[in-house]
């Protein structure tokens, strides 16, 4: 486990500081922004909600992404697990017939 460093990040208008590991801190800083950008982005469509609301559509919008990537990846586990299952019926079948 590597040490962790301080680092202070801002999230709706708010800071906070944790404590993460070094090679983690360009990710959490990306993250900050990107959820940053999202809290602007409902602000400027959805006028006159609180920043609670935007904090609650910013992670449905994330669980949202989160759910679809995960989804990818279980389909492409899937298909590969079928190549796989192919390729091993084709070996299979040439060396019945060599």
């Amino acid at each position: 486990m590597s040490e962790l460093i301080p680092v202070n990040i801002v999230v709706a208008d708010r800071t906070y500081r944790l404590k993460i590991e070094a090679e983690d801190e360009e990710m959490v800083r990306k993250t900050a922004q990107t959820i940053n950008e999202k809290i602007l982005e409902f602000r400027t469509n959805f006028a006159g909600k609180d920043m609670q609301d935007y904090l609650a559509m910013v992670l449905l919008w994330f669980t949202t992404e989160q759910k679809e990537h995960s989804q990818l990846a279980l389909l492409a586990d899937e298909t590969a697990k079928q190549v796989k299952e192919m390729v091993q019926s084709i070996d299979n079948a040439l060396k019945e017939n060599g």
